[in-house]
């Protein structure tokens, strides 16, 4: 299981020992199969809990890598760890969003 997977079931309390548990996707609540990076590791992203996200497959190649929805991302994020009550920084989020407040282009 690659460590940002891993970063992931443990904030949300899934059990890292079984591989076909149900993971919902935080955008429409289906069956997530991938573990996002908001920010991408080839862009500088980390695998820390803020900076990850569950999606389906198809969320995952609609909206990866694509400047102008990380803002949203984010937004969504943030209000799934608030609602699951998983600690996180909350500066280090606003302070990407503040990043990519304003972009327009993927």
């Amino acid at each position: 299981m690659k460590k940002h997977t891993k970063i992931y079931l443990k904030a949300f309390g899934f059990d890292l020992s079984d591989p076909n548990q149900f993971i919902p996707s935080e955008i429409n609540g289906r069956k997530a199969v991938d573990i996002h990076h908001i920010i991408g590791r080839g862009k500088g992203g980390q695998d820390r809990i803020e900076n990850l996200m569950a999606l389906t497959r198809l969320q995952h190649q609609e909206l990866g890598d694509k400047k102008n929805l990380i803002w949203n991302l984010f937004s969504m994020h943030r209000q799934h760890m608030k609602e699951h009550n998983v600690e996180f920084d909350n500066d280090w989020i606003q302070e990407q969003m503040n990043k990519y407040a304003y972009e327009t282009e993927n």
